[in-house]
């Protein structure tokens, strides 16, 4: 029987670093980095499922979608998507190392101009359930507090009030303002450690949570060097969380 869960969280920023000539492909850097997290689940944000336009101007632009192609050996992946662009689409994943149960998705859009949403999936972790979902929080503060509040109607429509739950993701969250209404929520992160997750080159601020209800947080550890603020403009970070 599993006693300590390990779940990661990042903001891959499409697997593009870069803009103009200058952009380069990191995807294949990202597939490596996932793998030496060896977190049970890993939840993703900005993942790509298509790009007309990278494909093109990318030789080594892989076939697969991204959350298939991230996904290490052994892993289950699940992807929603949660906007719609031009040239293709990008949302949230989920790999796991657990089977996965089921898996949903909800539309968080707060207004117009920023296309968000949830991904929730149903795990079964040794002999029991354990609920996970996947968020990117708006830009805006006041989308932000009404998508907590959206997050709250979820949970209570679908998550069984025994069963263990994590929320993770990219919670645009500058301050912590969102930890007290999240705690609300029965919700707990291991706030008492310092997380600087963003910018990746030099990390002022945490945007990036894992909080959990009926599991206890143990410990954060979030890697650094130039290796991983090449990858992305986050950081991952990764939590532990005992039974």
């Amino acid at each position: 029987m599993t006693e300590v869960l390990r779940v990661a969280t990042y903001n891959i920023h499409k697997g593009v670093q870069g803009i103009g000539p200058a952009r380069r492909l990191e995807i294949h850097n990202l597939g490596h980095a996932i793998e030496q997290l060896d977190a049970d689940v890993v939840c993703l944000q900005e993942v790509r499922r298509l790009h007309r336009a990278h494909a093109r101007y990318f030789k080594r632009w892989p076939e697969l979608p991204q959350a298939e192609f991230l996904c290490p050996e052994g892993y289950q992946a699940v992807y929603q998507t949660n906007a719609v662009t031009r040239h293709g689409e990008h949302g949230n994943a989920l790999l796991s190392r657990w089977p996965v149960v089921s898996h949903g998705h909800e539309d968080m859009s707060d207004h117009r101009f920023e296309q968000r949403g949830l991904l929730h999936v149903c795990l079964q972790i040794a002999d029991r359930p354990v609920h996970v979902v996947v968020v990117h929080l708006g830009l805006i503060a006041a989308s932000r507090v009404r998508q907590v509040d959206q997050l709250s109607q979820f949970i209570e429509r679908e998550v069984p009030r025994g069963e263990p739950l994590l929320v993770a993701g990219d919670f645009n969250d500058w301050g912590a303002k969102l930890r007290q209404p999240m705690k609300a929520l029965g919700l707990r992160d291991c706030d008492w450690q310092r997380a600087l997750t963003y910018p990746s080159r030099l990390p002022l601020t945490q945007l990036d949570y894992v909080y959990a209800r009926g599991l206890k947080p143990l410990n954060l550890m979030i890697p650094r060097g130039r290796i991983w603020w090449r990858m992305s403009d986050h950081l991952p970070l990764v939590a532990e969380f005992a039974f």
